[in-house]
């Protein structure tokens, strides 16, 4: 296999470019992703790094993790230019430019420790700003090939002594996913397994007793809430109930101490929900988040007139309205505790 040029042209990705960063990036090095056809990437989303590894239904991972195409990303690091990476996307450069690089001197070990799951894009949504109608997959054929993939991830991660985080729900749900619950019933048992999971949190109190091994060995628990109001909820949260992710937030709050884990929540900054970024960060605070991650919304060609909706884009009439909700939540996030990112934003928005 060799890099497919076309990839990075379609996100606008300059191969030749020389970042001169001297810092190391582990993510090459220790992630991986797979996504729903078996397609293995070697970081943490397939925009910021687009060449595929291979395909895990075609070969074993313990091949792809240490083939030709991953070293040859791993070179890119190694030698600063980062020449594969999207600099325009990716939230560790964006954040880089603000804070300073947040990567390692040292040269990182070719270890799978990360490993994301986008094999099932299941969800009791359907959120605008993703898809256009609800996707769930129930057919048995489909499912079966679904849990075959589950299976080959589980067996590698069987045959490793080091402990590999595992996080599920990249693309849909994990409570809402035959997909998923199907695997965390399979890897929970494991002794080298922590997860990290993705959500849009309105089956926790529900799911809290079935998958009780999963919230035991818990590491991060993101939720993704695009409106700290009724309306601007259930607007973008298309099919939710905004009380029922108030109730879930309580369970949230509650079991955080019990279990341990770091509690993140997601915010896409649209047209429709900027006003309330403030009102986010209270919630955030009310039911006691690590941290708040603001990110701009991403084109995924569900919306006729995507330009209306992102206000980031310095050519919209609320652009400047916008900016200035943004500084007040700069200033609001070295007040309080809770840590407030928004790299995919401070950016120059006319990109």
């Amino acid at each position: 296999m060799k890099i497919n040029q076309r990839l990075f042209d379609h996100y606008g990705i300059d191969t030749n470019k020389n970042l001169n960063i001297a810092m190391k990036c582990p993510r090459p090095f220790d992630t991986l992703l797979i996504d729903k056809m078996g397609s293995c990437y070697a970081c943490e989303c397939t925009s910021w790094l687009p060449q595929s590894l291979g395909n895990l239904n075609i070969q074993s991972l313990d091949k792809l993790v240490n083939n030709e195409i991953a070293k040859k990303l791993q070179q890119s690091i190694l030698d600063g230019s980062y020449r594969y990476c999207n600099d325009r996307q990716c939230a560790y450069l964006l954040d880089a430019r603000y804070k300073g690089v947040p990567f390692d001197e040292t040269v990182p070990l070719p270890v799978i420790k990360h490993i994301r799951l986008a094999i099932d894009d299941s969800c009791n949504l359907s959120c605008p700003s993703c898809r256009t109608k609800k996707i769930f997959e129930s057919d048995k054929s489909r499912l079966r090939k679904k849990q075959k993939l589950a299976d080959r991830i589980i067996d590698y991660v069987r045959a490793q002594t080091h402990q590999i985080r595992i996080h599920v729900g990249s693309d849909g749900d994990p409570f809402a996913s035959l997909v998923y619950r199907y695997f965390v019933s399979q890897a929970k048992d494991l002794p080298n397994v922590r997860f990290t999971v993705q959500t849009n949190g309105l089956l926790i109190k529900k799911m809290l007793h079935r998958h009780r091994a999963l919230f035991e060995k818990l590491d991060v628990l993101n939720i993704s809430i695009d409106g700290a109001t009724k309306k601007t909820y259930e607007l973008l949260r298309r099919g939710g109930s905004y009380e029922k992710i108030i109730e879930n937030l309580e369970v949230v709050k509650e079991i955080k101490s019990k279990f341990d884990f770091k509690f993140i929540m997601h915010y896409v900054v649209q047209s429709e929900n900027y006003r309330e970024m403030e009102t986010m960060a209270e919630l955030g605070e009310k039911y006691n988040a690590d941290r708040l991650w603001f990110n701009r919304i991403n084109d995924w060609s569900t919306y006729d007139n995507f330009r209306s909706k992102d206000v980031l884009d310095n050519r919209h009439p609320q652009h400047g309205d916008c900016l200035r909700v943004i500084e007040k939540i700069k200033k609001r996030s070295t007040q309080n505790n809770l840590l407030i990112e928004m790299p995919t934003i401070l950016r120059n928005p006319s990109k």
